[in-house]
């Protein structure tokens, strides 16, 4: 869970005159929208964290959600996991929403600008998120071994992954995937953002993608993101729907990324090792793929304008916090009330805190850091100091 999923500050929409087809008159304007905000995409976001979330603590039948429950949630669970299951969905849900959301913030922006505004994004929450959840397991280690101290402070870099060293919780896997994205589309950002530019990498995303798990090349595999990348693109392109109009390239480009996103979905989510599901499974799965791309094709073509519930906007800025403090933390809480609570009642108050919690962060650690950690990065150093050190 972007994250990528993630809240980015987007810029205003602008016609491009350096685009390679005529710019259509942006039709957005500040319909559907708080301040920069499109209050659906928020929405969105919520439920995207939410579903991995009761994924997590309901819907896995193996694993850490059965370990703090006691016994397999599909017993704990009868008619819950039948929906929590496909919870995981969530996560490609996030990566077509972080798509089209850094397509719109980085559109104006220089590369520099892009840099600071991803980082400003996204480390001061995961910062705090890695240091609670470290505390947190350290003191109650039942759901998972000790956690060496090097370890969590790798953690800190969001290279862990790549470096061959566990994650503080397994949901920060997404973000390895979001900032490889950023690194992908940095190569545009860098040139400056064009209609045809945007376009062309699309378009080259794809291919790569497709090529990647042709030749089975690990390295290839490891950038293009074969599984994710369909749903990154297609955010993209149906951001640029948003700023340019409909024309049938843009929709070309959603229609080839909704065939392969469903296909990779209901076979090869998250990595390239086959999953096995039954029809039912398979038809649930399309669907539910199926109706994220047309949400958010509707917010493309601005059906969903209307929708300006400031509630929603709120959810939004919890999505990401709640998203990183979740899964650990969530499954320590369940193993602690499982035995005095009944198992609702106990699955209720672990959503509402951990809600609480991602709120205490936001509020405390990521609003105010941020802002700090903007200032920093926006500090130039005085040329002439850089003409002595010459």
């Amino acid at each position: 869970m972007s994250s990528s999923t993630l809240t980015p500050v987007p810029s205003q929409p602008s016609s491009d005159p350096s685009s390679s087809s005529p710019a259509a008159p942006d039709k957005s304007g500040q319909v559907g929208r708080r301040g920069d905000r499109i209050v659906a995409l928020d929405g969105l976001r919520f439920i995207a964290a939410f579903m991995v979330l009761l994924y997590h603590l309901a819907g896995r039948p193996t694993g850490g959600p059965s370990q703090a429950w006691g016994e397999s949630v599909t017993e704990v669970f009868p008619q819950l996991q039948k929906v929590a299951q496909f919870g995981w969905l969530g996560v490609e849900m996030f990566f077509i929403i972080s798509g089209f959301a850094i397509c719109m913030s980085a559109w104006g922006r220089s590369l520099g600008d892009f840099f600071r505004s991803r980082v400003v994004r996204v480390y001061p929450a995961y910062w705090a998120a890695v240091l609670i959840t470290f505390t947190v397991v350290s003191i109650w280690p039942m759901m998972r071994g000790p956690v060496r101290f090097n370890d969590m402070l790798l953690n800190l870099t969001m290279l862990h992954e790549p470096l061959g060293v566990t994650a503080m919780d397994g949901v920060y896997w997404t973000l390895w995937a979001e900032l490889k994205f950023y690194l992908l589309f940095a190569l545009v950002v860098a040139k400056g953002l064009t209609y045809r530019r945007v376009v062309t990498f699309c378009c080259a995303w794809t291919v790569a993608a497709v090529v990647a798990v042709s030749v089975d090349n690990p390295l290839l595999t490891e950038i293009v993101q074969p599984s994710a990348a369909p749903f990154f693109i297609a955010g993209i392109a149906l951001y640029m729907v948003r700023r340019f109009g409909s024309d049938f390239t843009l929709w070309g480009i959603v229609g080839v990324s909704w065939l392969i996103a469903q296909h990779h979905a209901v076979y090869f989510p998250h990595g390239n090792v086959k999953k096995n599901v039954d029809t039912e499974q398979a038809i649930a799965i399309t669907v539910f793929v199926t109706l994220v791309f047309v949400v958010i094709g509707a917010i493309a073509v601005g059906r969903l304008s209307w929708i300006r519930w400031r509630a929603l906007t709120t959810a939004g800025l919890l999505t990401y916090p709640l998203y990183l403090l979740h899964q650990q933390i969530g499954w320590v809480l369940v193993y602690g009330l499982r035995r005095v609570l009944p198992t609702y009642v106990t699955l209720a108050l672990v959503i509402a805190i951990l809600l609480l919690a991602a709120y205490l962060v936001h509020r405390l650690v990521e609003r105010p850091l941020s802002g700090r950690l903007r200032t920093a990065l926006q500090h130039r150093p005085d040329p002439e100091l850089d003409k002595t050190r010459r």
